[in-house]
Order: structure tokens, then sequence, then C-alpha cells
């Protein structure tokens, strides 16, 4: 298995350190507004999938796999035209524009979530693919690997990757001299600036963690963003509150929120009524059996085979 991306994104860094090669070719998504870039956007548009086809004519894969964005359109476009099956991922409730483009030219779109008008057997419905080590940890072994402690209630939570200013600054004003043990992942830009207002040996502060498996099984409560880290809750079964970022494409965030509240297992709290936060989580950490219920419905939602599900469809499409 080799994958394929841009020079300049995370998979430059993150596909070598993971052993796997990685072939890069220049692309980059579409501005909302005209000028040089846009301009210069559609010229790599256009070369991308001839840069594609060389890589792919090197490789010679029985298969490729797309995981959504816009490096994965000009790729399935050129297995289309060397007529290798070709599949994608959408892991949000609502298709994204690079996605909506490239599904003509593949064989399957794996959805996280149903979408209208979305059927099968194109479209299959399998939930989001769960790393393996985000997967299995136990309370006992989370709490011991952030020195939280053993008995008491914990609130974890959790930004995007950059880090989600607005919780950020809800949970250290909220909890930073008082209240429960919480571990709080900030994401690197805001870590600095959080780091001094913290002043409880339970606050965990970390700018990141590679123990998210460790992160999930700790918490009693998580207050996240409602993206890819939705269906890692699930599969962790841990009562949430969801705050949907507010500026996502078509609110796609809200819309995968709405699927966790509908089972029980989430509570969606607007970016705009952050300030309610504190306060349902106290209403949570009072009620041990609103959390139990929470926690099957997050389990019941739960798909943790979908990794396991799209791998036995490519198997079987290559064969084919």
């Amino acid at each position: 298995m080799t994958f394929a991306g841009s020079a300049d994104r995370v998979e430059s860094r993150l596909v070598p350190e993971a052993g796997f090669e990685l072939d890069t070719f220049s692309v980059s998504g579409f501005p909302r507004r005209l000028g040089l870039k846009l301009a210069w956007a559609l010229w790599q548009a256009v070369t991308a999938p001839f840069a594609c086809s060389r890589i792919l004519a090197r490789r010679r894969p029985d298969i490729v796999l797309g995981g959504g964005g816009y490096v994965a359109g000009p790729m399935v476009l050129a297995a289309r035209l060397r007529r290798i099956p070709a599949a994608l991922t959408e892991a949000d409730a609502h298709l994204g524009l690079a996605n909506l483009l490239a599904a003509p030219f593949a064989n399957r779109v794996f959805l996280a979530y149903e979408i209208a008008g979305r059927r099968a057997p194109k479209y299959q419905v399998v939930g989001r693919a769960i790393p393996v080590a985000h997967r299995g940890a136990t309370r006992e072994e989370g709490r011991r690997e952030f020195g939280l402690p053993a008995d008491a209630p914990v609130v974890a939570v959790f930004g995007a990757l950059a880090g989600a200013r607005s919780l950020n600054e809800m949970a250290v004003d909220a909890w930073g001299a008082a209240g429960p043990a919480v571990l709080h992942v900030s994401g690197e830009r805001d870590y600095e600036s959080l780091r001094a207002r913290v002043r409880r040996p339970d606050y965990v502060l970390v700018p990141q963690t590679d123990h998210f498996a460790a992160a999930l099984a700790a918490a009693d409560v998580a207050v996240s963003r409602a993206g890819g880290t939705v269906w890692e809750l699930a599969a962790a079964g841990t009562p949430s509150i969801l705050v949907p970022y507010p500026h996502a494409t078509a609110d796609h965030q809200t819309l995968n929120a709405q699927h966790f509240a509908r089972g029980g297992g989430a509570v969606v709290v607007s970016d705009a009524e952050i300030t309610r936060v504190p306060a349902l989580v106290t209403e949570l950490l009072a009620d041990p059996a609103r959390r139990t219920a929470m926690r099957d419905a997050m389990l019941a939602l739960a798909r943790p085979n979908a990794g396991e599900e799209i791998a036995e469809e490519l198997i079987r499409l290559a064969r084919s």
C-alpha cells in the first residue's frame, strides 16, 4: 500500500512517519474569491490528473481509495481514465464539494452517515474508520496515563487538531481554578496562552497526545467539536456535549452532532451558546443514570468496524 497527496499538507509528515511511501503532486483547494489564487488552483486542477496518471502508471495499483478533500479528486479521475477501480470516503453528514465532483468517477462511496438521495450499491453507509491506536483503553489506563484521579469525575475537552478557541477559552474560564478534574487537549495554537491560566494539578492541559484512546477512556463526560472525533467518542461510549464548529461548510458539523443527539448519546450546544456547557457538565456529572443511558446509546451508534468493512469491499472491488 502506498499513499499520494500534497507535499505541503499534513500527509507529507504523517505518511513517512507511519512507514509508508508517499507520492506527491501539486493541487490546492478553490479559494472563495476571484483572483490569482483561484486561477492558480484551477490550473493545478487541470494538470493534477496527469501527474496522478503518471503515479498510477508507476505504482500499478489494483484499486484507489480517496480520503475526501481536494487531493482525492484528481487521483480518482486518473484511476477512472486508466480503468482502475476507485472508491471515496466521506466523513461528514454532507457530501463535500470535492467528493461531489469526484463521485461520478468512483465505483463506491463510503459514507459515515446516511445522506438523502445517495443510495446503494454505489453509496454504502459504514461510519468512519477509527485508528486502532484510538481504541481499546480502559478507564484505569486512561487516568493513569494522564495522572488523573482514579475515582473522581473527569471532564475531557477536545477541539480540532489546531485547536478550537471558543472551547479552549470556555474550559479554562470555567474550570481553570476550580471544579471537576479536567483533561484538556487544546491543540498547538492556543496551548501557550492557556497554560498560565491553569492553576490546578488535576487540570491536565496538553497541546496534543499520542494516547488518544487513553484520553477517551478517562472521561466521564466529553466536550468536543463534531468532526471525526464523534465516531471515536461513540466507540468509547463517552457521553458527549458536542459544540459544532460554526463555520463548517454547509454546517456539516451540526448535522454530524444531531445524528448522535437523536440517538441519545450526545447533547448539542451551538457555539453561540457555549456558556451553557459548564452547567450541562455539572448536570451530567450529578446524574449517573443519565450518563449510563448516554454511554449505551453511543455504543449502539458506534461503527467500530468501519475500517474493516471498507477494506473488505476494496478487496472485492479489486478482485472484480
